[in-house]
């Protein structure tokens, strides 16, 4: 009786563990999201994700991704002024979400800030549907169909989205989804947008 009381509380510690462990897998195939598709504003409380500034001041990937027109580019490219690239992909949920949001953001920005969004979708996957819904003005179709930026930012979590200065050092990263017209997005880039 004494040995089935204490092994009891380990199979349930054992059970737990394996459970969270689990939970943090970051090389499981990404599954598709209800709703994914939904291009509304963001309602309720203000999505915030995780402002992460280890990275500060590390250089831009070399990495090459997909330029609107198919073509190999760099980050450096886009050197000479701040760059804030969202990875995200059509699959998830909260990515589409906020992508009104950012494309409001390269609106107010201008030319004082370039917003990328890159596609983390496979080649075969069709993104056009998804601008053509969201009615995007400012946001162009760049892809990552490798994840060659995802790999480098190693986050393991869409969407990512990460400031760089004029010179391509990173300012910051923020980790899950963001209102991008929210007041804490907002004071993240009052120097960018004004």
């Amino acid at each position: 009786m004494a040995l089935e009381l204490s092994v009891r509380p380990l199979t349930v510690a054992l059970l737990l563990g394996t459970v969270l462990i689990a939970g943090c897998d970051r090389q499981s195939e990404p599954q598709p999201q209800a709703n994914a598709t939904t291009l509304a504003e963001p309602k309720g409380p203000e999505p915030t994700g995780k402002l992460d500034i280890a990275q500060r001041g590390a250089a831009a990937p070399a990495d090459s991704f997909l330029d609107p027109d198919g073509k190999p580019v760099t980050l450096a490219a886009f050197k000479g002024r701040p760059v804030l690239v969202n990875l995200w992909a059509t699959w998830c949920g909260p990515c589409v979400r906020e992508m009104p949001t950012l494309d409001h953001v390269a609106d107010r920005a201008g030319d004082r800030l370039k917003v990328l969004t890159v596609s983390q979708d496979t080649k075969d996957v069709d993104i056009g549907p998804t601008f053509t819904k969201g009615g995007f003005k400012h946001l162009e179709r760049y892809r990552d169909p490798d994840n060659k930026l995802g790999f480098a930012f190693n986050t393991g979590m869409l969407p990512t989205t990460v400031l760089y200065d004029k010179d391509g050092k990173e300012v910051w990263r923020v980790i899950g989804a963001m209102d991008w017209n929210g007041p804490r997005a907002n004071t993240l880039l009052a120097e960018y947008i004004g």
